[in-house]
C-alpha cells in the first residue's frame, strides 16, 4: 500500500486548488497517494488548521507543509521525510 500525502484542505478553498497543482509531481516521484482531508468535519483539525489552509502532511499534525509552496519545495519537505 502506497503511503499518503494528506491535503488538509475545505470545501470551496481555492488556494487548495492552486496547491494541488504544485502537489501532482512530487506525488509520483515519492510513489505517494493523495488524501484529502477537509478540516470542517474534524472540531480539532478546524481549531487547529482554520486559518492556514492547505497544508500537507504525512499524518503528524506538528510537523506539515504550509502554502505558499512550489513543487521543489515541497519535493524537498518529503525529501528529508522520507
Amino acid at each position: 500500500m502506497a503511503r499518503e500525502l494528506i491535503l488538509y484542505t475545505t470545501l470551496g478553498c481555492t488556494q487548495c486548488e492552486k496547491a494541488k497543482l504544485e502537489i501532482w509531481p512530487p506525488l509520483s516521484h515519492f510513489g505517494l497517494r493523495l488524501r484529502e482531508l477537509d478540516i470542517a468535519d474534524d472540531p480539532e483539525l478546524l481549531e487547529r488548521f482554520g486559518t492556514r489552509i492547505p497544508l500537507v502532511g504525512l499524518g503528524d499534525c506538528d510537523d506539515v507543509c504550509a502554502w505558499p509552496f512550489d513543487r521543489e519545495q515541497l519535493a524537498t519537505w518529503l525529501a528529508a521525510r522520507l
